[in-house]
């Protein structure tokens, strides 16, 4: 799901009831199957998105709605916090 609209506002109960778990198992089985939680998976994951298509040239306006931020401040923040450098600097 996480792969398939990764722009979309994913939370950990809606992950959870749409493979019919509880909030905790899920967040368990998650993190014991993957190597982290559910919304820092989530987080990477758009972050190795967003390197992709900065690379291609893309706006950090563009990539930042692409893959789920509502605004560049927010988006560069988590690239940053993420990535340890900022958006434009790839």
């Amino acid at each position: 799901m996480l792969h398939a609209d990764v722009a979309y506002r994913w939370t950990v109960p809606m992950l959870a009831s749409e493979v019919g778990m509880s909030r905790s198992a899920f967040t368990k089985r998650f993190t014991e199957r993957v190597g982290r939680p559910p919304l820092d998976y989530l987080t990477r994951w758009r972050m190795v998105l967003a390197q992709q298509k900065l690379k291609e040239n893309q706006t950090v306006a563009t990539v930042a709605a692409a893959v789920g931020y509502n605004s560049q401040s927010a988006f560069a923040h988590a690239f940053k916090r993420t990535l340890g450098r900022t958006p434009r600097s790839d």
